[in-house]
């Protein structure tokens, strides 16, 4: 494998198409496409400034790196990468990507970050701003992420969450087969669409939580006293600890809640309108 180390580059394409290649305290710099269409790269404290840094590239792996806001859309159409102890500033990063690991990775400007992307493996990871991230995505394993951005994993499908807490409004919208456990999930209109979403020992706050889902299950969740309006037009299953605001009109299967607030039954229900709702403490 070549060796680059403490020196710079810039401009357009100036590592296009290189093959094995360990790079340390490099700078990328302004310019376009640095490591384009390239394979088998290593990148050890190394500064990416310029746009599109590795776009189509095979296997790469990036330690204690910064991508800076001028490296937007830095990783598009590439696979099989592995990032750790890296700060990646630059908006819109990772698109139609296979194959991405990330370990202590944060990222504090995450919108429009992790389009269409699959097999996604991510560890104690913190990523802010973050709006719409995760769309269209599949196959994902999480743990220890802090999320903060709206709209997160819409559309996604075959995901699996432990020990996280996600700060995101109209979240897990129109998501399929995803589990979450031991998590604290905040903001309005949680889940909507879904089909066979799971909550394991997750706490859920903010107004009308998981409505018309299909094949919902809740095992031993906790709800906020702001999370009202529940469960509407869903089919589920779902035990729930403590205390819940409010449940409305929800469609089939059951529900086995401590206490609540308020069960809402009107004329919009719909059919079979046969969902069993136990209360515990009366």
């Amino acid at each position: 494998m070549d060796r680059i180390e403490n020196t710079e580059f810039s401009g357009e394409r100036p590592l296009y198409e290189t093959h094995d290649l360990y790079l340390e305290n490099v700078r990328i710099g302004m310019g376009e496409s640095a490591l384009k269409e390239t394979s088998n790269i290593t990148a050890v404290k190394c500064l990416f400034e310029g746009k599109y840094p590795l776009w189509e590239c095979k296997h790469f792996v990036l330690k204690d790196c910064l991508l800076g806001v001028g490296a937007r859309s830095g990783l598009w159409y590439s696979s099989d990468c592995e990032i750790t102890d890296t700060q990646i500033d630059a908006p819109k990063t990772f698109r139609r990507m296979k194959g991405i690991k990330l370990r202590n990775v944060w990222i504090p400007a995450g919108s429009e970050t992790l389009w269409d992307c699959s097999d996604i493996d991510m560890q104690d990871c913190i990523i802010e701003r973050a709006d719409y991230i995760f769309m269209h995505c599949e196959n994902i394993k999480i743990r220890n992420l802090k999320l903060s951005g709206n709209y997160g994993f819409q559309y996604a499908k075959n995901v699996e969450i432990h020990d996280s807490v996600l700060n995101s409004k109209d979240s897990f919208w129109e998501s399929e087969n995803v589990t979450i456990y031991d998590s604290t999930i905040n903001g309005e209109y949680l889940g909507w669409y879904s089909k066979n979403l799971r909550l394991v020992r997750c706490h859920i706050t903010e107004t009308q939580p998981l409505c018309y889902c299909d094949n919902l299950v809740l095992e031993d969740c906790t709800f906020g006293p702001d999370a009202d309006l529940a469960f509407e037009y869903c089919s589920l299953n779902a035990t729930v600890k403590g205390h819940m605001v409010s449940i409305k009109n929800p469609t089939t299967g059951s529900i086995t809640v401590d206490s609540v607030g308020e069960v809402i039954i009107d004329q919009n229900q719909k059919a079979p309108a046969d969902c069993k709702i136990t209360v515990l403490n009366k």
